[in-house]
């Protein structure tokens, strides 16, 4: 998909700002949040994502990718929608980010919400929901998404950087990741399957497992003999920016095939690898590699646990993903410039 651009969601979220903010005050996030004010919302979301998935079924990992994005930096805000401006740098043009997609889905369920609902639904809840149906059409597990967040008024690239787990993190700083999210290691496991995503990365995301491991010109022993030849063919050391494709031989459908990879030491990246070197976790991958329903399972849990971890509710935000600041010179409009609100990226 192209369009990384969300300037349309941008403005209707915007937009959203002073609407609900007394109405819901006093809630939190619960199933069927909308139920009265916008009956129709997860509807609308669901047959939007079914309307891409029917024309290109890959798109469903991206969803899922940038709902995972979104919560890890401040929470399920969806800030990571936010567009930089000049001098300004937003979450969605952090280096970790720059491969994220499916904002014209976004776009496009945003769109069709508003247009049955004006200034009701939250952007934040629009990227969960999106992630479970996308999940759901491609044969994975379903699970009840809580709604009722509130768009984060911030969005900054260095916090992206600072918050993203990277390629080579390791397990003890996985789990310290995941624990300040109120989130275990079990969790951890649970999550870190994916539909696959028949992306391609750069090598320079995993050329030091091939060629330089400990800064001595040795590969790293997790990785598979013949996996690490067949990726030093496709990255010739010294090679940072050919590309690689990251789910080799995988079918576009949510299934265990990850951990498969992961067992036989064919995971494209060090935090893939990791996973064994933790008894919890590495029980896990086992386990979910002879059992779907077990994955299945626990995976619907813990995405539970972690849309709510840290999402922004009650008096903490309001509707609209904004970041406000006091720079003069950059404005939202809405409703053909009768109303506008002061913006800024930190």
């Amino acid at each position: 998909m192209a369009l990384r651009s969300s300037f349309l969601t941008f403005l209707v979220c915007a937009a959203l700002l002073p609407v609900l903010f007394k109405a819901v005050d006093a809630q939190g996030l619960k199933v069927g949040f909308y139920k009265k004010t916008c009956p129709k919302a997860e509807t609308i979301v669901r047959q939007t994502v079914a309307s891409f998935v029917a024309k290109d079924a890959t798109v469903a990992a991206p969803l899922l990718s940038l709902h995972f994005h979104d919560c890890f930096v401040r929470g399920c805000d969806g800030s990571v929608l936010l567009d930089s401006t000049k001098g300004h740098l937003a979450e969605k043009d952090a280096t970790p980010n720059l491969s994220l997609d499916g904002f014209d889905v976004i776009d496009t369920a945003k769109a069709a919400v508003e247009a049955a609902c004006p200034g009701v639904v939250s952007c934040a809840d629009i990227v969960a929901l999106a992630a479970r149906d996308g999940v759901v059409l491609n044969n994975g597990p379903s699970w009840q998404v809580e709604t009722g967040r509130r768009d984060g008024r911030v969005s900054s690239a260095s916090e992206a950087v600072a918050n993203l787990p990277s390629p080579f993190t390791e397990i003890s700083e996985l789990k310290a990741i995941f624990a300040r999210k109120g989130l275990s290691a079990e969790d951890l496991a649970a999550l870190s399957g994916r539909i696959p995503h028949h992306r391609e990365r750069h090598c320079n995301a995993f050329t030091k497992r091939l060629y330089n491991f400990t800064g001595k010109g040795d590969r790293d022993p997790s990785l598979s003999p013949a996996y690490a030849q067949k990726l030093r063919s496709q990255c010739p050391r010294g090679d940072e920016t050919s590309i690689v494709e990251m789910d080799p031989g995988s079918a576009v459908r949510f299934d265990t095939s990850y951990y498969a990879r992961v067992v036989d030491r064919k995971g494209l990246f060090r935090s893939d690898a990791t996973l064994l070197q933790e008894k919890v976790t590495r029980d896990l991958v086992y386990q979910y590699t002879g059992s779907t329903s077990d994955f299945f399972h626990d995976f619907g849990v813990s995405m539970i646990k972690w849309a709510a971890s840290a999402s922004l509710r009650g008096r903490e935000e309001r509707f609209g993903s904004t970041a406000l600041s006091s720079t003069p010179d950059i404005y939202i409009y809405h409703n053909m410039l009768l109303s506008r609100q002061r913006l800024i990226y930190i």
